[in-house]
């Protein structure tokens, strides 16, 4: 006999949110029919409005808050519930840091196959932010023209409709003063914006690049095109704003969501930025990666090298490097480091980070990791004591992976910025003989569901 769904679409029931999922939308049950619904959070006595049902579960809009949860918060941005980028900023830092655990948790656990107890023993506290606000030191702004108004800003959730933010709660208040600068500029010299559907129109994006450690900022614009016929009225127009040190233009003419480009044009001033995380130095060009929080970063990387357990005499792995940025807190404590990264760019810094910190024992790759760790393995005979992954969100390559445990390190030192891909790979790992040692959560990214995890795994005797 068919089951029949309790819930009608577009009625509106009454019901208590029991849970979070990973997106942050609040979880309740009406007859054991699971809903879930953005803007609500554990605690939350709702009324809610059925918009979508399938077979096992269905989503609702949040039409009214009947009982507020103990942990629910007014939003410090008044534009929050609209912008994308902050989807918990109406729940305590406090609760946001649990929940992000418990995500963690849940997803070793779940996709991970781990036992949930033992996850417990092994678990350490989350490491939260001192001030959750301000703090990231990367933005990237989309530009829009519509119906001949000039808009700048982030896009709504699921779509790509610009939300104008005049002041953003998680970015440098100096970049307000920039993107004035700017818009000024683009209005008077009637600078077409681009058109997604269309694919014309010259200016795509506008992307600023802070130096915690200095406090510089670097504006570069992404166009659609060869050239930009106004860059020497930009650069006169920045030079005005005295904290920003670089000007550069990236090309991007594909019909794509990827906002960089791969090639480059530098037109005043520095061309990377320089920075600093404890007492290592970098240098960082406009197409590397490099962490959004740097405050946080200097914990994320420190608990990494705690987590290496290196006494000076081990040879080290570290993949996806980026600029170095874990290689070279690594190699103070290891034998010698070993970096790779797809990026040729990020390569480029990298071992001129090497150079500026004095480091002589961490050499840097360019190249998939799937590609290049075999290579160094096999051919050149290089075994590695210790692994460190720091994969994007996607998780580490199958390839890759099978590559590790061929090598059979003693630790591996996985960084994840996504608990899903990560506790698909520590099954894995786990299914060949590595056993979780130590884990802990990062909070990198406040008032959003993103998290960092730690993960140290062993190879059982």
């Amino acid at each position: 006999m068919k089951q029949v769904c309790p819930v009608i679409k577009n009625e509106i029931y009454s019901m208590d949110i029991t849970g979070i999922g990973a997106n942050g939308e609040g979880i309740g049950h009406i007859d054991g029919y699971t809903l879930f619904v953005d803007g609500a959070i554990t605690g939350d006595h709702i009324e809610v409005k059925v918009i979508k049902t399938k077979k096992n579960y269905g989503f609702g809009r949040l039409v009214t808050i009947l009982e507020p949860s103990k942990d629910r918060v007014e939003p410090r941005c008044p534009i929050a519930k609209q912008c994308g980028g902050c989807s918990i900023m109406h729940m305590k830092y406090d609760a946001q840091l649990e929940y992000k655990e418990n995500h963690i948790l849940d997803a070793l656990e779940r996709i991970g196959e781990q036992d949930r107890v033992k996850l417990e023993q092994k678990k350490e506290p989350i490491i939260g932010m001192d001030e959750p606000w301000f703090y990231r030191n990367k933005v990237q702004f989309p530009v829009q023209i519509i119906s001949g108004k000039l808009l700048i800003g982030f896009y709504a959730k699921r779509s790509h409709r610009i939300i104008e933010t005049p002041t953003c709660y998680i970015q440098d208040p100096y970049n307000e003063e920039i993107v004035d600068t700017l818009r000024d500029f683009i209005v008077e010299n009637k600078i077409s914006a681009y058109d997604e559907l269309k694919h014309k129109g010259l200016l795509r994006h506008i992307v600023i690049r802070k130096s915690h450690h200095n406090q510089e900022f670097h504006v570069t614009l992404v166009i659609n095109g060869q050239k930009f016929p106004y860059d020497k009225k930009l650069v006169e127009e920045l030079q005005k704003l005295e904290r920003v040190v670089g000007i550069s233009l990236n090309i991007n003419q594909e019909k794509t969501n990827a906002i960089l480009g791969s090639e480059m044009i530098h037109l005043d001033g520095q061309e990377y930025l320089h920075d600093q995380i404890g007492d290592i130095k970098y240098q960082i060009s406009p197409l590397s990666f490099y962490q959004v929080n740097p405050v946080q970063t200097e914990k994320l990387y420190a608990k990494a090298l705690e987590y290496a357990q290196l006494s000076g005499q081990e040879v080290v792995y570290d993949l996806y490097c980026g600029i170095g940025t874990i290689s070279l807190f690594l190699a103070k404590q290891a034998k010698h480091v070993y970096g790779v990264e797809i990026v040729e760019a990020a390569i480029d810094d990298a071992r001129i980070n090497a150079e500026i910190n004095k480091i002589d024992n961490a050499t840097f790759y360019a190249g998939k990791a799937e590609e290049v760790m075999p290579k160094l393995y096999k051919e050149d005979g290089i075994k590695a004591d210790v692994v460190v992954v720091d994969p994007p969100r996607k998780g580490c390559d199958a390839t890759l992976l099978d590559t590790i445990i061929s090598i059979n390190p003693k630790r591996i030192v996985y960084v994840s910025c996504d608990p899903g891909t990560l506790a698909r790979d520590v099954k894995i790992l786990s299914q060949h003989g590595y056993q979780i040692d130590r884990w802990c959560g990062v909070d990198m990214f406040s008032h959003s569901t993103h998290v960092e995890t730690i993960v140290a795994l062993y190879k059982k005797d």
